[in-house]
């Protein structure tokens, strides 16, 4: 989401990193395009504003206009002050008695999605939840919650279909509750197009009767300033404990993620980062930080990574590496192992100095024609490659519906690959200067 703002907010910084000695001109003539780059990503004027003057203020300070690089120093004051505008540290859930957790916002924001997804992350951390579908507007939401926390493996309770009034229903929750276990209840609430006085006032009423812990409103990132405008609404009206904000993989400006906590005053607690169940996560703001200013996340590339990756199959791919036994059996097995960690683009970004490497991106349908090519190969073909000569690369291109020179120059780059890695003076190389990419 926020490549184009990461790339022009690294062309800033790599021209104040040029200068040996930084004046307030500088300074100023830096902040100017920091600003406009901010307000073009549709970031809130007041709250571009406020923040500039802040950067500005610490970047004028003594100790950075005589540092020996007072353009890094510039960095990491504007990487701490990005950091504090995301809301400083990571909010933890208020899981406390009796462990409700109310989902509300507009229809489309992705309240239910968020609702199931919550389920799956809160029982990968050993909890027990429950998903309750209080959408009493659309028996669709109904369905596809019911539908969803099959897929996550949480126990959901749909109301009597003849159900109206919200209120009675979550009542008939809480004695479902009682019977089926669980410790973490979360609502699924009814949305409307636009805040309006029916929704608020049978919101509040929710409030009243279930007394939940958290309040948390779903937004869409990519609806830029309408968001923040739902986010002070909703708030006004319930008080609202944090937010959840879907579709952070859009190629939306992403001003409202950078405007939201500094309006709201209410801490951005989750992020949806995908339409997969696992594409969720906990908002963590120096992490964001990170990746906008083309920092990476490496911590949470380790993080996906000991998620998705069983240390043996890690262990045994390392030995082949090593041994320089690679066939494209292993190829396969590591593509496969990538793609569970979720979007490349995603992953492209959390590593340091990558983020903005020109002309460095991910072709989702050349990946999927690589891996039809490999899958085309006959159990030998992968383990032997040597053996694919012309008349079985002809075979292979016609059953994954690739070119001849497709497969051609796939088998190249395999055999380079094959060859680098029995060089490990060439590895070496290679990891160094990929290390001083910046």
């Amino acid at each position: 989401m926020f490549s184009e703002l990461g790339t022009k907010l690294q062309e800033v910084f790599k021209d104040l990193r040029g200068h040996g000695t930084i004046s307030e001109a500088n300074i100023d003539a830096a902040l100017r395009q920091v600003r406009l780059a901010l307000l073009e990503a549709d970031v809130d004027f007041q709250v571009a504003k406020k923040f500039i003057a802040r950067v500005k203020e610490k970047a004028l300070g003594e100790a950075v206009l005589r540092s020996i690089t007072p353009g890094q120093q510039i960095v990491k004051i504007f990487y701490d002050e990005l950091s504090v505008l995301l809301g400083g540290d990571a909010s933890p859930l208020n899981l406390d008695e009796p462990h409700r957790i109310l989902i509300v916002g507009l229809n489309g924001s992705g309240k239910t999605t968020s609702s199931a997804k919550l389920a799956r992350l809160l029982k990968k951390q050993g909890r027990s939840p429950n998903l309750i579908a209080l959408d009493l507007e659309r028996p669709a939401a109904i369905d596809q919650l019911a539908t969803l926390g099959k897929e996550a493996d949480v126990p959901v309770f749909r109301p009597d279909p003849n159900e109206k009034n919200v209120q009675r229903a979550a009542a008939a929750a809480l004695d479902w509750h009682a019977r089926a276990g669980g410790n973490i209840d979360i609502f699924d609430t009814a949305g409307r197009q636009e805040v309006d006085v029916a929704l608020i006032e049978e919101l509040q009423q929710l409030k009243r009767f279930l007394q939940p812990q958290e309040i948390l409103l779903v937004v869409d990132a990519a609806t830029g300033q309408q968001a923040v405008s739902v986010a002070t609404h909703f708030d006004a009206a319930l008080e609202i404990t944090g937010l959840i904000l879907t579709k952070l993989d859009g190629d939306a400006r992403g001003g409202a993620a950078l405007s939201m906590r500094e309006v709201t005053q209410r801490p951005i607690k989750f992020v949806g980062t995908g339409e997969k169940l696992d594409q969720f996560e906990p908002f963590v703001p120096e992490r964001l930080a990170g990746r906008i200013l083309g920092m990476g996340d490496v911590v949470g590339l380790v993080e996906k990574a000991a998620e998705t990756i069983e240390l043996e199959d890690a262990a045994r791919m390392e030995e082949k590496l090593r041994k320089a036994s690679f066939d494209f059996n292993d190829f396969l097995s590591q593509f496969k192992m990538l793609r569970k960690m979720g979007p490349l683009e995603n992953l492209l970004g959390m590593i340091p100095g990558m983020s903005n490497v020109p002309g460095l991106s991910i072709d989702e349908k050349q990946l999927k024609r690589t891996e039809a090519i490999v899958l085309s190969m006959t159990s030998e073909e992968r383990t032997r490659p040597e053996i694919l000569n012309a008349r079985r690369r002809q075979r292979i291109a016609r059953g994954s519906g690739s070119t001849v020179t497709e497969v051609n120059d796939l088998v190249r780059r395999f055999d380079q690959m094959r060859k680098l890695m029995k060089n490990t003076g060439k590895m070496k190389n290679m990891m160094a200067r990929m290390g001083k990419m910046r």
